[in-house]
């Protein structure tokens, strides 16, 4: 089972489930746990092959993850706690995963939040695949996620969230990074049938105004899917949570005691 941390709550039957991004670990939500223990029973868990989560013996014999094996994983450690109903946090990857759970079982999704979400590859992240593809198997893992990092996050001021994943994904072996990046092939197909359903689960998209590759591609869903709603954050990258905590942190406890 996924290594994870939870903080139950003295009276509230709310649960709020923290889900990183590939190349992150659970550290990433430390500004957040802080804050939302204070309201919510807090469960915040690390990915297959990140942070705590060792891959397992069968792991290591897999050349390839799926995004269904890796929601089934989040969905085991929900059984194993007995929460039969959670609000979703997630940033970047997460937030497919989290749809994609929500997907698969719906009964335990209350709501979505979706930091630095991703529903649409533009021209550029399609490049940017492409290239990684050609050179995954030639380049050092760590050179291309510096050069996807700063792709994505590339001002001064992103400058903290650029650094902190680069940081979290040296602690991956360069097996676990290929394994991981092979997921791209399946990204395009799952985001383009998330686009066509609307899943009719509260939603809130929280986006940073400088997300360039991810930010208009969501304005679009927003518009189009009856509960999402959006909101954005000035002076901000994609990864909102480590950028601006106390933004995101208020707007989303607020969406979530709103509901």
């Amino acid at each position: 089972m996924l290594n994870y941390y939870s903080y139950p709550h003295t009276t509230s039957k709310e649960w709020v489930t923290f889900v990183h991004g590939a190349g992150g670990s659970s550290s990433i939500w430390y500004k957040q746990v802080r804050d939302f223990k204070k309201h919510f029973n807090v469960l915040i868990l690390d990915l297959r092959g990140h942070g705590n989560s060792k891959p397992t013996l069968k792991d290591t014999f897999n050349p390839k993850y799926t995004f269904d094996s890796i929601t089934h994983d989040i969905v085991e450690v929900i059984d194993h706690l007995k929460i039969k109903k959670s609000h979703f946090i997630g940033i970047s990857l997460g937030t497919i995963l989290i749809r994609n759970l929500a997907e698969k079982r719906s009964e335990l999704v209350q709501s979505m939040i979706m930091g630095g979400a991703i529903i649409k590859m533009n021209f550029r992240s399609q490049v940017l695949m492409k290239v990684g593809n050609i050179f995954k198997s030639v380049v050092p893992y760590m050179m291309l996620y510096k050069l996807f990092a700063f792709i994505i996050m590339p001002k001064k001021n992103h400058k903290k969230s650029r650094s902190l994943f680069v940081n979290e994904a040296k602690k991956l072996y360069q097996k676990e990074f290929l394994r991981w990046f092979k997921l791209t092939s399946e990204i395009n197909p799952l985001l383009r049938f998330f686009r066509t359903k609307d899943i009719k689960i509260p939603t809130l998209y929280i986006m940073g105004a400088e997300d360039h590759l991810f930010l208009p591609s969501i304005k679009n869903i927003v518009s189009k899917h009856v509960t999402s709603s959006l909101f954005v954050v000035d002076n901000c990258g994609h990864v909102v949570n480590v950028e601006q905590p106390e933004t995101f942190n208020n707007q989303t406890i607020q969406f979530i005691t709103s509901l």
